[in-house]
């Protein structure tokens, strides 16, 4: 008895030492350090932080953390089904559009193909069946509205940050071995897309490159946060881009919440937005959520489109992964009943469903046409209500 006591305080004590142990190495281990330099208005020499107002670190369901990953990894959240798979018909793409027409395509989550001025653009590509670290995370429910051997070939990617699902290390290898394209990014994440064998182009906000005459991308600042792991918390930097084009400017959104509602006019400012690309998705993580700090939802979004005032709108990161509570087909249907609610025209928004072509009008610099005023009203309408 005595010989059993000794052996089970010996397994007890190595288990407290390893324990101690773990929770002084893992951590370390699993932080990196993605990008050195000088400190900034948005950099304070070892991480990045949102300058208008840090509200990305909290729960979104206001909880604590552990119990929102138990209740989310055992599905006792209340979160209403989805279906297991949606039919997608997928689309061949021509495989150049010349001059200045633009066709916009779908693809799932963050994903859109854009082509104009003989450019194809390709925003936040994933192809991968689940979005998360080594074939785990959310499953894939949307399959991609164009298949990846039926791309044309790929003169430019933006990849916003380096959450797994946006930034997917195993598609951008592949379109890297076969276009070679030039892969645009924000401060940091060029680090994680080399861990593939991939070379990308980091830029902080504000700066811009030239993809060729006429044609140059600009880093602009949106309102999120980055990390791979656990302990590399904004060790990079998100953003969203501005491509500016002759036709009329193309905005991608990223990933992003509001913060301070400032950043649409400055993406403006640039000259008129012809195509916005904006998320209106994954904004639910509890009961009659209508954003968070990290995402903006439809209400949201439609603020967005209005101060942005852009020719047309795509709306993206939703239906795709199942990343939050709402219902899948939540984040459409919100959308339409705001917009009809606030006076704008619905057809402002190009088409919903993935694999899809658009051709999107010239830019027209003109006013929305609706009142940022009546969003809030709208939210508490018969329509807007049943959809909370």
């Amino acid at each position: 008895m005595a010989r059993f006591l000794k052996l089970a305080a010996t397994a007890v004590l190595f288990l407290l030492i390893a324990a101690g142990l773990a929770v002084t190495i893992i951590p370390r281990f699993l932080d990196r350090i993605y990008y050195r330099g000088p400190v900034s208005a948005h950099f304070d020499g070892q991480r990045f932080f949102n300058p208008d107002g840090e509200d990305t670190a909290r729960v979104p369901s206001g909880g604590s953390r552990s119990g929102f990953f138990w209740r989310f990894l055992t599905g006792s959240d209340g979160r209403p089904p989805w279906p297991q798979d949606v039919a997608v018909t997928p689309s061949v793409p021509a495989r150049r559009v010349a001059g200045d027409r633009m066709v916009a395509t779908w693809i799932g989550h963050a994903s859109v193909l854009v082509q104009t001025q003989g450019l194809n653009i390709l925003t936040d590509p994933i192809w991968s069946e689940n979005a998360g670290p080594l074939g785990f995370g959310p499953r894939r429910v949307m399959a991609p509205g164009i298949r990846f051997d039926d791309l044309p070939r790929i003169d430019l990617v933006l990849v916003s940050h380096n959450h797994y699902d946006h930034l997917d290390t195993s598609t951008l290898k592949r379109l890297w071995d076969r276009d070679r394209p030039l892969i645009l990014t924000s401060l940091g994440n060029d680090s994680v897309i080399a861990q593939a064998g991939v070379s990308a182009k980091a830029l902080d906000w504000g700066q811009r490159v030239s993809v060729r005459s006429g044609v140059e991308v600009i880093v602009t600042r949106n309102h999120h946060w980055g990390s791979r792991w656990f302990t590399d918390r904004n060790r990079a930097l998100w953003s969203a881009f501005t491509v500016r084009l002759p036709g009329g400017n193309l905005f991608f959104a990223g990933d992003t919440g509001l913060g301070d509602g400032k950043w649409p006019r400055g993406a403006a400012s640039y000259g008129p937005v012809r195509l916005a690309l904006l998320p209106i998705g994954a904004f639910r993580f509890a009961p009659g959520q209508l954003g968070s700090g990290s995402h903006i939802g439809p209400p949201d979004a439609v603020r967005v489109f209005h101060r942005m005032a852009p020719g047309r709108a795509l709306p993206i990161h939703w239906g795709t992964f199942r990343l939050s509570y709402e219902a899948r087909d939540t984040p459409p249907l919100m959308l339409s009943a705001i917009l009809r609610c606030a006076g704008y025209d619905p057809s402002r928004f190009a088409s919903t469903r993935p694999g899809v072509p658009v051709d999107v009008p010239s830019v027209v610099q003109r006013q929305p046409g609706g009142s940022e005023a009546r969003i809030d009203e709208c939210l508490r309408t018969r329509a807007v209500r049943a959809l909370h």
